[in-house]
């Protein structure tokens, strides 16, 4: 193309020949001619390349506990963009992995199992959640020093649990405390900092070796007669246990000494007994230097200190029931064991248990609870997962975890971020948020602006997951948000109808959903919707910004017209479908003017109530919002965005909870009385609507179509 050439570059017509969709003679499906409202003159003919990448997702109910979002759980068929990016934390900070060992924030993936918290009962209990992405970006770095000692360096936005519930890192823009933020003496809650792992040198492997091997092996020589009558000698080394983790170590360990051990099946699975492994030794010299290896020390050091309670811990210990314990019926082995224990300063209690038959048993129990046990789990590292899940455990300890100081670095630095299956993890021991909304395709490393548009992510296996869980024993049913990150009937939607498979097991398990949209698809449910209205499952909000279709043509460039969307209104008024406007999102100076009118045609069409959210901008939100209004409005433009700033404190967003949907200050205040008097005047929202109804549920009576492949594992 000539640079010199005036037609707008960035429209798509000019870098391709053909200007529509132009139906091939090969392609295997027709194209559905589907009414937006839209006609011939007004029709979009730019070429939007759209590319749709097959999800498999691993979940697909998200939990929200936000104040200003009116549900509990949501489900998204389709990953999207949404408004707004928190940046978190610096990449080195450790981060409770799955296994209960720490990985730093900047080596975790998307799959990555760690810990996350859940509300149950009373506590928030540590739960195992999923990675479901990782980004990173460039920010403001702040220290955060709490009393212990632990420090952590998180971005302005990051927020943490305290004893006073969320709070951000600080107040926000230019200070001003209009959102939950950190001060001195505010405790958070967790464990305090990670304990750093003894070093893996010759003494820990030493001390893992004598640990492991006293506690469960044999080592001995014994003499027999041979068939000749002669005297024999065996040498012989055993270690035999259900658990390969510490079977796989040890061998390791004793390659360093050049000790061979080889693997044999010792037990074979069956009714009453689980597969056991092991490994052995059996000649003399393997055996002679075997017994060097795990002689008890002239002296002790940390390291094998350390090495020895990991070894001793897999051959005879527990958790259970929050208790770490270790148990020998050896005095010298439980002597050398309290001794470890003091070396590396921990409390413990002993409890000697005598028996009917059989040796006295002793008892060592580790005190101090979920914090001396992570410290011991992090410090000595033993083998076996199993022994050091903390799954169920509450959020309580009694670490000095208040805040003594939050201070500005003085430098932008790389942080990073993830997003979990419970919305939080485990940040060098305290818990810490990840927001309810994220920009997807910003931490996909993709643009929250065209990319939006084009790139999109169908999650095809949804109406399966959710199934799964639906039938979960304990899962108790509450309103589900169908599409509260994109719309859930975007275009795709017609070809994956993934949307359509979620309402076929909601309506099948009675279970109650809400569904905002602005697409006239929704109509092709109305089999499915209005059975489930007279079960009072069913709520529909449709989004309507404005009437002026030159405005919403610019606005929403491929979404339903305004007109289009009143008779959606009709459509599920007739259909006796309980319905409701959304005006959103309502810009100052360019179309909240039109609010009333809006509500005027959205009650004659049939809507029984409303609700409004103002237009935020935050992050990469405000440079798109901005190159909009220049190429639309340029004259309106600093009229637009100060009386945005007169709604947002100054600011150009506000994220804080309460306000960020409605704004505050004399606009948004005056805003509020229109559209409430608009409501009167119209008859919208005269009562308020009843709940939706949840005593109905019932689990999914089965799995009619089963996953292929390889069966999970419980």
């Amino acid at each position: 193309m000539d640079p010199q050439d005036p037609r707008d570059k960035r429209d798509s017509r000019y870098l391709r020949g053909a200007r529509s969709f132009v139906q091939g003679r090969f392609e295997s499906a027709a194209r559905e001619a589907f009414d937006d409202g839209w006609t011939p003159e007004e029709a979009d003919t730019r070429e939007l390349k759209t590319s749709v990448t097959i999800e498999r997702a691993r979940s697909i109910v998200s939990h929200n506990d936000s104040p200003d979002v009116g549900f509990s759980q949501s489900i998204n068929p389709y990953r999207g963009c949404e408004h707004g990016c928190i940046y978190c934390v610096d990449g080195d900070t450790p981060i409770l992995m799955g296994d209960a060992s720490v990985r730093p924030i900047r080596d975790l993936r998307a799959g990555d199992v760690i810990y996350g918290t859940r509300r149950e009962g009373w506590y928030r209990r540590y739960v195992r959640s999923r990675v479901l992405a990782q980004w990173s970006v460039i920010k403001p770095g702040y220290r955060i020093t709490l009393e212990d000692g632990t420090t952590l360096i998180a971005g302005a936005d990051h927020r943490f649990l305290t004893e006073r519930g969320w709070k951000f890192v600080t107040a926000g823009e230019q200070g001003a405390p209009q959102r939950p933020y950190l001060t001195t003496g505010n405790k958070m809650m967790g464990t305090g900092a990670f304990a750093a792992a003894a070093a893996k040198n010759e003494d820990y492997r030493l001390g893992y070796l004598s640990g492991v091997i006293r506690g469960d092996g044999h080592v001995g020589t014994h003499s027999f007669r041979r068939a000749s009558g002669k005297t024999g000698t065996l040498n012989q080394f055993r270690l035999a246990m259900t658990d390969v983790e510490a079977l796989l170590r040890t061998q390791q360990y004793l390659d360093d000494w050049e000790v061979r051990a080889t693997h044999f099946v010792f037990q074979r699975a069956r009714a009453g007994r689980r597969l056991m492994h092991g490994v052995r030794v059996q000649t003399r010299a393997a055996v002679d230097e075997l017994r060097m290896l795990i002689d008890w020390p002239s002296a002790a050091g940390s390291e094998w200190a350390a090495g020895f309670l990991a070894g001793i811990y897999d051959a005879e210990g527990s958790y259970a029931d929050g208790t770490v314990r270790i148990c020998n019926t050896d005095p010298a082995i439980v002597g050398w064991t309290e001794r470890a224990l003091r070396e590396l300063g921990f409390r413990y209690a002993v409890e000697p248990i005598a028996r009917a038959s059989g040796k006295p048993i002793t008892y060592l129990r580790i005190l101090g609870g979920m914090q001396e046990h992570l410290r011991f789990f992090h410090t000595v590292d033993p083998a076996i997962v199993r022994k050091r899940d903390i799954a169920g455990q509450a959020v309580k300890s009694k670490a000095r975890l208040q805040v003594v100081r939050v201070e500005p670095l003085g430098k932008a630095m790389r942080l990073y971020d993830i997003t979990t299956e419970t919305e939080d993890f485990i940040a060098n021991g305290v818990v810490s948020h990840n927001c309810y909304a994220r920009p997807s395709h910003a931490y996909l490393e993709l643009s929250p602006g065209l990319d939006f548009e084009t790139k999109l992510f169908a999650k095809t296996n949804a109406a399966q997951l959710l199934r799964e869980a639906l039938a979960k024993p304990g899962y108790k049913p509450s309103p589900i948000a169908l599409g509260a990150n994109t719309d859930c009937y975007q275009p795709i939607e017609r070809k994956h109808g993934i949307t359509r498979q979620i309402l076929e097991v909601l309506s099948e398990c009675e279970h109650p959903v809400t569904i905002v949209t602005k697409s006239a698809l929704i109509e092709r449910d109305l089999d499915i919707l209005a059975p489930m209205a007279q079960k009072n499952l069913v709520r529909v909000f449709v989004s309507i910004g404005t009437l002026d279709r030159g405005l919403a043509r610019k606005l929403e460039p491929r979404a339903a017209s305004p007109q289009r969307r009143l008779d959606i209104l009709r459509t599920l008024n007739e259909n006796k479908i309980p319905c409701g406007v959304m005006i959103a999102a309502l810009i100052p100076a360019l179309n909240d003017k039109t609010m009333e009118h809006v509500l005027e045609a959205a009650a004659a069409a049939g809507a029984k109530e409303a609700a409004y959210v103002i237009m935020r901008l935050p992050h990469e939100l405000k440079t798109l919002f901005k190159e909009w209004l220049a190429e639309h409005y340029p004259q309106r433009a600093e009229h637009v965005m100060s009386i945005v700033r007169q709604m947002r404190g100054g600011k150009e967003n506000d994220p804080n909870f309460g306000t960020r949907m409605s704004g505050t200050g004399n606009y948004a205040e005056l805003m509020e009385k229109r559209f409430d008097i608009a409501c009167r005047r119209f008859g919208v929202n005269r009562r308020e609507a009843p709940d939706l109804d949840c005593s109905r549920f019932r689990p999914p009576a089965s799995f009619p179509h089963p996953v292929s492949g390889q069966l999970k594992l419980f």
